[in-house]
């Protein structure tokens, strides 16, 4: 079976350097989508040591992922159901990922910073968030202009909360990215 990758507008390897993404690591993608167009490549990389938290709020959307992980002998991926916007019950173990990725994940919430606050209690020490999302605007197929990711905002809250700002980039045409360093 041919699967879409996704890999058009947000290639999942630069990610992966900008995130140091290597053997045995355990990450998640909150918000992996059909597509998994993160989950499947960093499975490969990871290895069978590693574990990669596929979460999603769609079931439909987990179900293809474990279908696809099955038939790509990928025994690494767990899939998790959750509404990270809530943040309770996202069965990862608190303070046991070396990344988190969030992949046009943010323009859909309205608690921004109250998902990251979430997302970070699953990294390690010395673990990496990485944002991406949207930053052209005025194309047809891209979010309406109020649900744009203000990243300098988002910069500014980390700084705040005592995470580091390793890096921003720009990640494509039409896309931004940013990644956070949790030092404690």
């Amino acid at each position: 079976m041919v699967y879409h990758s996704g890999n058009e507008l947000v290639d999942p390897y630069v990610l992966f350097q900008k995130a140091h993404l290597s053997p045995r690591m355990h990450i998640a993608d909150f918000g992996c989508g059909k597509t998994g167009h993160i989950v499947f490549p960093a499975a490969v990389q990871i290895g069978d040591h590693g574990i990669v938290y596929a979460v999603d709020i769609l079931k439909d959307v987990l179900e293809l992922v474990q279908k696809r992980a099955k038939s790509d002998n990928l025994l690494n991926i767990h899939t998790v159901w959750a509404d990270i916007e809530r943040g309770d019950n996202i069965a990862i173990p608190k303070n046991s990922l070396d990344i988190a990725f969030l992949v046009n994940v943010l323009m859909h919430m309205h608690e921004r910073e109250q998902v990251l606050q979430g997302v970070l209690q699953f990294l390690k020490p010395k673990g990496r968030c990485v944002i991406v999302d949207w930053a052209k605007k005025g194309l047809p197929f891209c979010p309406q202009d109020g649900q744009f990711v203000d990243f300098e905002a988002i910069a500014r809250w980390a700084r705040g909360q005592g995470i580091a700002v390793q890096e921003t980039f720009p990640m494509g045409r039409y896309h931004r990215g940013l990644v956070l360093y949790k030092h404690e």
